[in-house]
């Protein structure tokens, strides 16, 4: 099992802004997490962080040519209005994109309750910290 994880802009800063409502847990808390359950379940996984739309793409076609298994997607606020990402999505096809969110997006503000990509993704899990990329990855397992 090969799988892709990557993360949009400012999830590079998480420990850092808005700690009421991300937390105290940081990036590297978060790579560390990921890297021992895939450890622990046998899996090779690459995890990446830009803050620039092209290079997500850039990472989803790579997942595509290279025979991913599947990519976890939490693309920040290109979630809201990324129309590129929702194409790449589609390209990729078939292979599978879950788009996780550390938060609810339902819960925040208003422009945050509208994910462009949903429903070009296989599945959305979001609200559960760090335990949505697992659930997303368990898809895969």
């Amino acid at each position: 099992m090969k799988l892709m994880v990557l993360n949009g802009p400012n999830l590079n800063f998480l420990g850092i802004r808005e700690k009421e409502i991300y937390g105290n847990k940081t990036y590297q808390d978060l790579e560390n997490y990921l890297k021992d359950y895939a450890s622990k379940n046998n899996f090779e996984l690459l995890i990446k962080q830009t803050n620039y739309e092209g290079e997500l793409i850039d990472y989803m076609q790579k997942g595509y040519l290279e025979k991913y298994d599947g990519i976890i997607l939490n693309p920040g606020a290109l979630t809201h209005y990324s129309y590129s990402l929702y194409d790449a999505i589609l390209a990729v096809k078939p292979l599978k994109v879950i788009e996780v969110h550390l938060t609810d997006p339902t819960k925040r503000e208003d422009f945050r309750k509208k994910s462009v990509i949903k429903d070009v993704c296989f599945k959305s899990i979001a609200g559960l910290g760090f335990e949505s990329y697992k659930k997303a990855i368990d898809c895969f397992l």
